[in-house]
């Protein structure tokens, strides 16, 4: 498609305001610059974004020299923030994007295309669809007024129902030479669309229209849209049309549109009151009256109210008769629950008496001093809530915890831990009145979040796998999900945990609710900073490694594709490949039954089953290096520098049943955490040549533990206890890398201790391995040749 761009500037330049978007904001960047037409600019201003979209801002302007990023001192809302892109606008046309939203595929060269066949109009108005988290699209309502039959371009006189489309600012091209003609600007303040929308109108000699959606309008769960909010700000609307009025008052040859100006106000007041949760309790009755004063003052000569309830309204507004219209309210209110209601039998099934009890409990006081953890789905204390646990013991010592734990588990809690067992009365008692509720997956559907409790969403690791709505474009991952459900589990969290920038960016987005990230890393994480050579000694010891023997933890994910656990490599053969300098500590995932096989083989001597060992964090500490292939393990493991071999035999199969958030395969600094292999023959070799730790692979993991290690330094869990606990806004910053003390590794503990001399020279290591896969063949001992081929 040709392009075409002034001498100064590009075609179009693309304003995108910027505020706590870092869920979506890549997805919007990204549905700009992988647009076709490539004649333009991007200009993200960001608004003082307290989470990281400004960095994110400045990632993409550094790889790509169309984005061009300002960074505002302090939050001025989006009205100032586009102009301040407006101010550095250098397009013959400007667009103007929300930083959730995104360009339809195309948008650009329809839009050029559609410019150049008008003429050339000061403004082009163009359709958008709104699009739902469940993956939903509905196209704008009155789509049929963007019909391109007729003449190119016009005056709005000739197609005035244009003023009835959604009143904001994006689905429109403005030519930049009109708009600094008439000085127009966004005020400040909710609803700024409406005096730039009305103005720019109304004010345009020719319009043209485009009837294709260029533009998604993503329908936020909750928040993101400040409209939506309670507040006094809702008044603003007054000064947002007291600003069309001075417009019409400033040019007399636009008075003609002062009906349709007053009709658009009147319904735009009409429709901030019958909102429900926009302006603050006792609020209504204020903004009916200053809506009644507007109406009288503005009221233009000869105005016929529509018909119907809406003229209805009119006239109440006309009379200032606010308990008229709170009892049309009211009666209209009754109406539609009839018939919601209608068709649905009375007698239901009564409610269980368990459920009347804990309806009742929900009425009594909070117990301030009272938190309820759960791990996996009530399994034993473990993972993040138990690190967060521990600290606000320490703490927090006044608040009292207690774990939910399965019926079957209740008697291997550890001593000192207080517990309830699932669905038990007590279970119901402390979920009705705790202060605190800490679980690293979902509390059950029937717990109800009341008014003044505090959820903590610790989560269980950083997303390589898709999650949240993401599973829906994945049928084996979302069989049998309701995501509806998911969502609604998800609305009762407060804070989300976040171990790096990486997953406080997919939780924001795949889980579309109002909670606040609380980016502090895993508790579950801080034993690695922590940790003493003594205690990494202990634990090898437990677990029956060896002094000076290199152990290697495989620990695969779960494959949504398989039924149970299908064992993807031969432990047998490995070990043996592996010799007897090495030792093979297989976990398989907590989703499976244990595996009868992996004892016979933990009895032949190959392996140590380490699956049913209740901390994943001891034997991660006890590893020399770590096998895995998409299990969130290695983003924790990363913590301790030491090797990580991904085993990735079935990468587009699980690519394509799953769906992933990055390439670890890719070979890139921050994707891939070592050395990589393919086939079981492959993976052999990593260890024989060496691969496994040499250069590359150790530049590689520091890569990626830079990536999505930044916080975890051994201070998570305290930010964690100060910020929702002790209620500290200000909490303890993570160390940077270099000052931060990593548990000595098995080999360095074990050598301080005397129990190994210090380690060979990393050439002469590998000429070990070369001698003894030399005496293999030559029929020394271990594996055949035969047998090392497959």
């Amino acid at each position: 498609m040709s392009e075409r761009g002034s001498a100064a500037g590009p075609r179009f330049s693309v304003i995108v305001p910027v505020f706590k978007v870092q869920g979506f904001l890549r997805e919007c960047l990204d549905s700009v610059l992988a647009q076709e037409f490539t004649d333009f600019e991007l200009i993200a201003v960001d608004d003082c974004s307290p989470d990281r979209s400004g960095a994110v801002l400045d990632e993409y302007a550094a790889l790509d020299s169309r984005v061009r990023v300002r960074h505002l001192p302090e939050n001025t809302g989006p009205g100032p923030a586009r102009n301040a892109g407006l101010a550095r606008a250098r397009g013959d046309y400007l667009l103007f994007l929300d930083s959730d939203d995104t360009l339809a595929p195309g948008a650009l060269g329809a839009l050029a295309a559609r410019l150049a066949a008008t003429g050339g109009p000061e403004i082009l108005v163009f359709d958008y669809a709104r699009t739902y988290w469940d993956g939903s699209t509905r196209r704008n309502a009155l789509a049929t007024l963007l019909d391109e039959s007729g003449a190119p371009s016009f005056p709005l006189t000739e197609r005035p129902r244009l003023l009835d489309l959604l009143q904001i600012v994006w689905n429109k091209a403005y030519r930049r030479d009109f708009v600094e003609k008439h000085g127009f600007t966004f005020p400040a303040g909710y609803y700024e669309d409406a005096p730039w929308t009305f103005c720019t109108l109304i004010t345009a000699q020719r319009i043209a229209v485009l009837d294709r959606v260029c533009l998604h309008y993503r329908q936020r769960r909750q928040g993101g849209n400040i409209l939506r909010t309670t507040s006094r700000r809702h008044f603003d609307v007054f000064d947002q049309y007291a600003r069309v009025f001075d417009h019409l008052d400033a040019h007399p040859g636009l008075a003609h549109w002062r009906p349709h100006m007053f009709r658009k106000m009147v319904d735009h007041y009409l429709t901030v009151l019958d909102k429900p949760g926009r302006l603050p309790r006792g609020a209504g009755a204020e903004f009916f009256h200053r809506a009644a004063r507007d109406y009288r003052l503005r009221l233009p000569a000869g105005f016929v109210r529509p018909p119907g309830v809406a003229g209805g309204k009119y006239a109440l507004l006309a009379r200032d008769a606010y308990p008229a219209l709170a009892g049309l309210k009211a009666a209209g209110k009754v109406r539609r629950t009839v018939r919601r209601h209608a068709g649905k039998r009375i007698g239901q099934a009564k409610r269980k008496a368990v459920d009347l009890r804990y309806q009742a409990l929900r009425r009594q006081p909070l117990d301030e001093n009272l938190a309820v953890y759960s791990a996996y789905w009530n399994r034993l204390p473990a993972c993040n809530p138990l690190a967060v646990y521990e600290k606000a013991r320490e703490l927090a010592p006044d608040v009292h915890g207690v774990w939910v734990v399965k019926k079957q588990l209740a008697d291997a809690v550890p001593a000192g831990i207080d517990h309830v067992v699932l669905n038990s009365p007590r279970y119901w008692e402390v979920m009705a009145r705790a202060k605190y509720l800490v679980n690293n997956v979902n509390f059950a559907d029937n717990v109800v979040k009341r008014e003044g409790q505090i959820h903590l969403q610790t989560h269980h690791g950083t997303p390589l796998k898709s999650m949240g709505t993401d599973q829906k474009r994945y049928p084996a991952a979302a069989k049998g999900m309701s995501f509806r459900k998911l969502l609604a589990r998800a609305d009762r969290w407060d804070f989300s945990l976040s171990a790096n920038r990486h997953t406080t960016e997919q939780w924001e987005r795949v889980y579309p609710c109002d909670f606040a990230s609380l980016d502090a890393g895993y508790p579950r994480n801080d034993v690695y900073y922590r940790a003493t050579a003594q205690d990494v000694l202990d634990l090898r010891e437990r677990l029956g490694i060896a002094p000076g023997r290199t152990a290697v933890l495989y620990a695969p994910t779960m494959r949504d594709y398989q039924v149970g656990y299908v064992p993807r490599l031969g432990l047998e053969r490995l070990s043996r490949a592996l010799g007897e300098n090495f030792v093979l500590l297989v976990r398989t995932h907590y989703f499976y039954d244990r595996d009868p096989g992996l004892q016979k083989l933990q009895e032949r001597g190959a392996l140590i089953d380490v699956s049913g060992h209740p901390a994943v964090e001891e034997l991660c500490l006890a590893a020399d290096a770590l096998v895995t292939d998409y299990s969130s393990i290695m983003f924790d493991y990363a913590n301790l520098d030491r090797p990580i071999i991904t085993y990735a035999d079935d990468w587009d199969t699980y690519v394509r049943s799953r769906g992933v958030t990055f390439d670890l395969l890719s070979g890139l600094p921050g994707d891939t955490p070592g050395a990589v292999a393919t086939t079981e023959d492959e993976l052999i070799e990593v260890f024989r040549s060496g691969r496994w730790d040499d250069e590359r692979t150790t530049a590689l993991r520091a890569a990626f533990r830079t990536r999505f290690c930044p916080w975890d330094d051994g201070h998570a869990a305290e930010r964690v206890v100060r910020r929702v606990f002790l209620g500290q806004e200000t909490v303890p910053q993570p160390l940077p890398q270099e000052q931060r003390t990593l548990a000595p590794s098995p080999r360095a503990a074990a050598t301080a201790a005397g129990l190994i001399k210090l380690p060979l020279p990393r050439t002469a290591a590998h000429d070990e391995v070369r001698a003894a896969e030399a005496t293999e063949t030559s029929g020394g001992g271990g594996a055949s040749g035969v047998e090392r081929a497959g």
